[in-house]
């Protein structure tokens, strides 16, 4: 397995210097600041990545505000106790994506948001406070707890709030083959604690976080 010094090198030479391979990632929030995230804009976000699973994000982004109007705001009280009428009536409402399941994985992740407050004070407190070494942990506790974000669901959703994180895109997925951590797409958990702790490796030679590795990863191929 490459350092990630050199993986970088590789990336620098595709995408002509190393200022080029890192411009425009962003930094991974604190802590403190992902437990200051209200809990209705992770319900949000989570509902944003189910409704997008399967059809065209565009599709969805255009709908947003309407999605936004049609949930309340994605008020998680409300929606966690979603009485039958307004489920019926969300599933016949053209202003969203209409699929049962969907709306359905939305209040119940909305019961879990609200189970998660009121032991942690806030989704967003237990979200920043996993440790980044064991990321993946997250991603199995969210695809277990949670409704529908498993997959890229779950990776794509830590990441757009701001948490430290990898996403094992195709082209992530490539590097990490060619480094000899895996030799396919990861679905056992022996593969899975391969790509953790290679990241965990990454991450103590360099320094730098695991969205800054996974977006080098991704840029030495793709």
């Amino acid at each position: 397995m490459r350092t990630f010094e050199q993986i970088l090198d590789i990336a620098a030479d595709r995408k002509g210097g190393r200022e080029a391979v890192l411009d425009g990632i962003s930094s991974p929030k604190s802590s403190d600041d992902l437990a200051a995230i209200p809990d209705d804009r992770w319900l949000s976000a989570m509902a944003r990545g189910i409704f997008q699973a399967g059809i065209s994000w565009t599709v969805v982004e255009n709908k947003w505000p309407d999605i936004e109007d049609a949930f309340h705001g994605f008020d998680v009280a409300r929606i966690a106790f979603m009485p039958e009428d307004w489920f019926y009536e969300l599933i016949e409402d053209k202003r969203i994506v209409r699929s049962p399941p969907k709306v359905r994985a939305i209040q119940e992740n909305a019961a879990l948001i609200q189970d998660v407050a009121k032991e942690h004070g806030s989704f967003g407190r237990k979200i920043g406070d996993w440790p980044v070494d064991d990321f993946q942990g997250l991603l199995d506790w969210l695809q277990k707890d949670g409704a529908c974000l498993g997959g890229g669901t779950g990776s794509y959703l830590l990441r757009s709030m701001g948490k430290e994180s990898y996403i094992l895109s195709k082209d992530v997925v490539a590097r990490l083959i060619a480094e000899g951590v895996i030799d396919k797409a990861p679905t056992s958990k022996k593969a899975k604690a391969a790509v953790q702790g290679a990241f965990n490796t990454w991450k103590s030679q360099s320094g730098r976080s695991l969205t800054e590795i996974s977006r080098v990863l991704a840029q030495s191929i793709g």
